[in-house]
């Protein structure tokens, strides 16, 4: 007979296993969100840039990159993960672990902060560019002390609630042996019956959102009491 839950969970055994998993999340999400998070600025700000009537305009890099990005960004994580299988193994050398989990999460997390990036900065003053072409800055100067100051507090919100797709990216890591987490949550609670591993899984991944989603609140408020 199978039970819905086991009478105990032995925590001298999931403890060492919890604490490994809690670093393989990290790790992953921490190198996911500083890698993909820097390309995707950097791909959002030519998204922006490439729009017509911005800095750098280009109608045809900006439709390209626009369809590159519409094309990755739906595909759920878990198929494009089996999708990148190839690639991760030409990159990295295998399609199993902790490093082949990061690589395609990289590839998501860049494409899906640079829209992020790119909607954040359309909302920014053209005036204020303007004023700054006017005064001879050039289009590097112009991105580096206006348009990304003058957008950071909704880019740091918006960084925030990236971390949330990302921490539920390595999460799905689990299936193809990235660990972590999600793989502990199934591994030792859902296929064993155990809710209170499941549970402790579920907990601390809600954790660190609250903590991650309360200092990005608190940063943002200053930059925009500072603006005001």
């Amino acid at each position: 007979m199978i039970t819905l839950a086991s009478s105990h969970s032995d925590w001298t055994v999931l403890r060492p296993l919890l604490f490994e998993s809690i670093g393989q999340t990290l790790t992953m999400v921490l190198i996911t969100l500083v890698v993909g998070g820097l390309l995707g600025l950097i791909l959002g700000v030519v998204l922006y840039g490439t729009r017509p009537g911005n800095l750098f305009e280009n109608a045809v890099v900006y439709r390209v990159l626009d369809i590159i990005v519409n094309i990755v960004r739906p595909i759920p994580f878990i198929i494009f993960l089996a999708a990148m299988q190839p690639l991760t193994i030409v990159v990295v050398g295998t399609s199993i672990g902790t490093v082949a989990a990061i690589f395609p999460m990289v590839v998501m997390c860049t494409f899906a902060t640079s829209r992020l990036v790119e909607q954040n900065l359309v909302p920014v003053d053209p005036g204020m560019i303007e004023a700054a072409r006017s005064m001879g800055a050039s289009k590097l100067t112009i991105i580096r002390t206006v348009l990304i100051p003058e957008a950071l507090a909704p880019l740091i919100l918006a960084y925030a609630f990236l971390f949330i797709g990302v921490l539920d990216m390595s999460a799905m890591a689990g299936y193809i042996g990235g660990g972590g987490l999600g793989n502990f949550a199934i591994a030792y609670g859902y296929q064993k019956f155990d809710q209170t591993v499941t549970w402790t899984a579920v907990i601390i991944m809600i954790v660190l959102v609250q903590v991650v989603q309360g200092i990005a609140n608190a940063i943002a408020k200053k930059l925009l009491k500072r603006q005001q």
